[in-house]
C-alpha cells in the first residue's frame, strides 16, 4: 500500500498514480492521471449497496485505470437505461468500481476502497438527492442535483420509496 505518488514522464509532464484494493487484498488496482471528478450519490442503489449511506466516488479516466491483482467480478442488474456495472472482489464483496455505457471514458471508483482515502477531499457535487433519507447529510456549499446533472430523468418510481 502506498498513497499517491507525483512522478514526471519523459516530457516532464507531472503525473499522479494512486493505488487501492478491495478489504482481503486480493484485486488491487492503480490509476495514473488526476480525479475528473469527486461526488456523493443518494440514489436508492448506491444507498443498497452502501448499507444505507450515500456512495462516495471518484471519476477517473478509464484509460489510466487497470486492476494489477487478482479479478474483479462484475454485475449489473440493468433496471435502468444506462445502469452502471459494478466490479467487485468476489471474496470479501467489495465493491471497487463502476462503469456506465453513459460515460463510457470513465471509471467510478469507490472512496473506501483508496489506499489513501484523503486523496478524496470531498465531493465536488451530491447528485439523486430525489431520493435521499430523511437521515442523510449533505456537505454544506456543495452544489446539489436531484438526479444526475444532464441526465433525462429517470421514469421508474417506487411507491413509497422516493
Amino acid at each position: 500500500m502506498f498513497r499517491a505518488q507525483l512522478s514526471n514522464d519523459a516530457m516532464g509532464v507531472t503525473k499522479l498514480t494512486f493505488t487501492g484494493g478491495c478489504y482481503c487484498g486480493d484485486v488491487r488496482y492503480q490509476c495514473e492521471g488526476p480525479p475528473l471528478m469527486r461526488g456523493l450519490c443518494y440514489c436508492r442503489t448506491c444507498q443498497m449497496i452502501s448499507g444505507g449511506a450515500g456512495n462516495l466516488f471518484m471519476a477517473v479516466d478509464a484509460q489510466g485505470f487497470q486492476f494489477t491483482k487478482g479479478t474483479s467480478r462484475s454485475f449489473n442488474k440493468k433496471d435502468r437505461p444506462g445502469s452502471p456495472t459494478r466490479h467487485f472482489c468476489e471474496v470479501c464483496a467489495v465493491q471497487l468500481t463502476a462503469r456506465s455505457e453513459r460515460g463510457p471514458g470513465a471509471i467510478l471508483i469507490k472512496v473506501g476502497t483508496l489506499d489513501d482515502p484523503s486523496l478524496f477531499e470531498g465531493p465536488q457535487l451530491v447528485t439523486w438527492t430525489s431520493e435521499m433519507q430523511k437521515f442523510h447529510l449533505l456537505p454544506s456549499g456543495v452544489p446539489a442535483h436531484p438526479e444526475f446533472p444532464g441526465q433525462k430523468p429517470n421514469p421508474v418510481r417506487v411507491p413509497g420509496i422516493n
